[in-house]
């Protein structure tokens, strides 16, 4: 069964003529009232106690300068949070208005927002809504049933959430690694990405597994149940255009080879019917599209290297082509790589980098319907919630903001930034039923470091350096930190509009070498993985972290992966 969308339209101005008749008048006619309203009320996931609902509200009455929806359960339906809109409940009576920023309301326009909740037995669509006092009745065709989780998608159909109800593929290339580690079998059975980050891994690389070897050993994993396959497409020219431990084999000017050599044989394998049964997840792109933002002249960040993908614009149709190539395929989900909080958080790079995302999802053919949603903190370490400060604190006369490690941010973790830019993007033109995923591989920061309460209110800096679970020198580290741990294992819609917690970098496997070394894969030398590093702007100039003795991205880094176990939050037991 595809998502269910259930509209919701305001019923005609019912008239009264003098033999007592009701009849409709509809727009138009001589003493017609105008359609005051349309809810658009959608069941986006359905589980056996909870459920995510989006309401899109569109206005044709006269403007708004603010707003209020009020509907009524049947049910026992209870919300439990909800974003864009402030959502409380009395009983079985629902009241969303409207948050600050999007309290206008023009005739014409449009607004949504979301919530989760929880419910047993029968979860049916309200039938009544009012705007500000006005009736939205259903249709006369009555409310649609919400998606039934256990029935199957039909061909072509895509689920809201491809995570939920599902297993997840283990790459057995990575669970070998991981299980000859000691103590590594603890964590040997966990789903990882599958990372195609040249030509070559599509057939696979020194006699290891190619694209249909993983296919079709998760078509094995998966028997009778629904199974996620993990991919991470990364191979644009000139790639990651500032760090050059991950650059690629492609050169800037190759965008040709990338769509006929890399993008177009990957999406044929994918479109083969034996794995139409298989739900496959993409990464698009790592760290590319931000670059375009924060790493270009006048940025006192910029590199050479960056302006030049962003003049030739390759960046921009790669990512259009994989999209629209790749969305072709009715089992794929596509999910763009949106940076991370301590990139991309501050408020000149946040909705900059929207609108990018937006342009390359409309670029070479693709749409914004070609995007399933949004990945943060791939192959980083920040943390997925800090506990122990909020952006809205003040100590010592001082917001968090002007602390030394937030440095004006608007965001400390990576779920608000999430959660944010998720609202950001569906706010100019992404569908409200996208989802987040957050890598969380090496953002637990467990271990003896991990603070348990706040730091010292003797400054804003002893708060916030006291509380943080980051240890990080800086937020703009991110090759092979010393000290980081496991993060939350994966799991499906563990937060609103989070469609899941992934590994999609395995763990163990390095960012980059800490040494010059020789090899045939593209990849240079970063001074930001060498630990003796005394870093650049985009560090603020601080040592890099780095552990030493790292070998080549995506090589295995036996001494990470025993930190990463040993400071592992949750602990593993």
């Amino acid at each position: 069964m595809s998502r269910t969308r259930t509209a919701l339209l305001a019923s005609m101005a019912l008239v009264a003529g003098a033999t007592g008749t009701a009849f409709a008048v509809g727009p138009g006619g001589v003493g017609a009232a105008a359609v005051p309203c349309t809810v658009d009320y959608q069941v986006q996931n359905q589980w056996d106690t909870g459920f995510t609902a989006s309401v899109t509200i569109t206005n044709n009455s006269a403007a708004k300068s603010s707003w209020s929806l009020k509907w009524s359960y049947a049910g026992n339906q209870r919300i439990t949070n909800g974003w864009n809109a402030k959502v409380t409940q009395s009983g079985a009576d629902v009241t969303a208005a409207n948050e600050s920023y999007n309290a206008a309301l023009a005739t014409g326009g449009s607004v949504s927002f979301g919530f989760q909740g929880t419910y047993s037995g029968s979860n049916a669509i309200p039938a009544t809504f009012t705007l500000d006092g006005v009736t939205c009745n259903v249709d006369s065709g009555g409310p649609t049933d919400p998606p039934d989780p256990t029935d199957p998608p039909g061909p072509g159909d895509r689920v809201d959430n491809p995570y939920s109800g599902a297993k997840v593929y283990v790459n057995p290339e990575w669970s070998a690694k991981a299980a000859a580690e000691p103590g590594g079998d603890r964590i040997a059975d966990q789903p990882t990405g599958v990372w195609l980050d040249r030509i070559a891994a599509i057939n696979g690389v020194n006699g290891g597994m190619g694209l249909r070897d993983h296919l079709d050993t998760a078509l094995e994993q998966k028997g009778s149940d629904e199974l996620v396959v993990q991919l991470v497409i990364y191979n644009l020219p000139g790639r990651d255009c500032a760090a050059l431990a991950s650059n690629g084999e492609l050169g800037p000017t190759e965008i040709d080879r990338y769509k006929t050599e890399y993008i177009d044989p990957i999406a044929e394998i994918l479109a083969d019917p034996k794995y139409a049964g298989l739900r496959i997840v993409t990464t698009v792109e790592i760290d590319s599209l931000p670059n375009l933002v924060t790493n270009v002249t006048p940025r006192p960040t910029a590199t050479p290297n960056c302006d030049t993908m962003k003049a030739n614009g390759n960046y921009v149709k790669g990512v259009g082509y994989a999209l629209n190539k790749l969305g072709d395929v009715p089992n794929v989900y596509n999910y763009v790589d949106a940076g991370h909080h301590g990139w991309l958080g501050w408020d000149d790079n946040f909705g900059a980098s929207a609108q990018m995302f937006k342009q390359a999802a409309t670029a070479e053919g693709a749409t914004v319907n070609d995007v399933h949603g949004f990945i943060a903190n791939t192959a980083n370490y920040s943390a997925l919630k800090e506990d122990h400060f909020k952006i809205t604190d003040s100590v010592a006369g001082k917001s968090v903001r002007e602390s030394k490690w937030v440095d004006w941010n608007r965001y400390v973790d990576e779920l608000s930034y999430a959660q944010a830019l998720r609202a950001e993007l569906v706010r100019i033109g992404f569908d409200s039923g996208i989802g987040m995923l957050i890598d969380t591989s090496r953002n637990g920061w467990g271990g003896t470091a991990r603070p348990t309460g706040p730091g010292a209110t003797t400054s804003v800096d002893t708060y916030v350096d006291g509380g943080r679970y980051d240890r990080r020198i800086h937020l703009g580290n991110w090759c092979n930190q010393s000290g980081a741990g496991l993060g939350e294992r994966p799991q499906a819609a563990p937060e609103p509009g989070i469609d899941a917690y992934v590994w999609m970098k395995p763990p163990g496997e390095s960012d980059g070498a800490s040494k010059p070394i020789d090899n045939d894969e593209g990849k240079g030398f970063d001074r930001m993985c060498d630990p003796t590093y005394t870093g650049n702007p985009r560090n603020n100039n601080n040592m890099s972290g780095a552990l030493p003795d790292a070998p080549l991205s995506g090589h295995w880094f036996s001494a990470q992966f025993q930190q990463l176990m040993r400071n592992a939050y949750p602990p593993l037991p």
